[in-house]
């Protein structure tokens, strides 16, 4: 749906050709698909065919945008007589294959208690679906995977934790954490002392509640420090400037702010 090329003239004089030749392929099946929904009544602007501009800053209002609410107020309604999961991206890496499904759900509805049935009928529908596609892995936000499913299902927290462990270079025997500690950090703490990883902390208080989520056998690995030595820092909100300048030189800094 070339929209600006239309406007501005540089329409390709083979898309045509190329989307009805589309239309007649086999639907594909996605290997990965990122479940998402949407946030205020503005972010159908965020979309390919919406405003780049307005997508770069999303928290921010645009006056522009006022003038458009009888088109987003239109959108509301059409999304709430005809809700249904839908496409919104399709990425290639390669031979991977990767989609972002969208539940037609803004952000306040899931703090609203009527709507709790309609959208985990939604989401229940998306992951069957996705299994059913073959789809390996399926990601969303805090949702527990369930074990009936040959799916592998997986929330924001996990893919965060992911990162951060591979972040940390390879023969690293321990690490510092600093700033306020999240639910993120606790469990990459787990995952880095299964490792076999140490992991340091200042503050007696923090060490505490570390070492509530480890069991006996990896307490070990949970350490108090003394100094600024280390050379890989963890670090959360909170963290000072006075801090950082501590560090020793070629610190590496890798941030947690979930």
């Amino acid at each position: 749906m070339p929209f600006y090329d239309y406007m501005y003239g540089t329409m390709d004089k083979s898309s045509d050709v190329l989307y009805e030749k589309s239309l007649t392929r086999p639907e594909e099946s996605p290997d990965v698909v990122h479940l998402t929904h949407l946030t205020t009544p503005d972010s159908i602007y965020h979309i390919r065919l919406g405003f780049a501009s307005v997508a770069s800053k999303p928290y921010i209002s645009k006056w522009y945008l006022r003038l458009m609410w009888p088109l987003t107020s239109s959108y509301m309604m059409l999304i709430w007589i005809c809700s249904r999961t839908f496409v919104l991206e399709r990425n290639h890496f390669n031979k991977l294959k990767l989609q972002t499904w969208v539940i037609p759900k803004y952000r306040i509805q899931y703090f609203l208690k009527w709507q709790n049935e309609p959208i985990n009928s939604l989401i229940e529908e998306a992951i069957l679906d996705a299994e059913q596609r073959g789809v390996n892995v399926l990601s969303l936000g805090l949702l527990n995977r369930n074990p009936k499913l040959k799916i592998k299902v997986v929330d924001g927290s996990s893919l965060a934790i992911a990162v951060v462990l591979n972040s940390i270079p390879k023969g690293t025997t321990q690490v510092l954490f600093r700033g306020k500690l999240s639910k993120v950090a606790y469990f990459t703490a787990l995952a880095l002392c299964q490792k076999g990883i140490q992991v340091a902390t200042f503050h007696e208080e923090e060490y505490a509640k570390i070492n509530m989520k480890l069991n006996t056998k990896l307490g070990g690995k949970l350490a108090l420090s003394k100094n600024y030595a280390h050379k890989i820092w963890l670090v959360g909100d909170g963290l000072t400037k006075e801090e950082q300048l501590k560090a020793p030189k070629g610190t590496l800094f890798i941030m947690i702010l979930r």
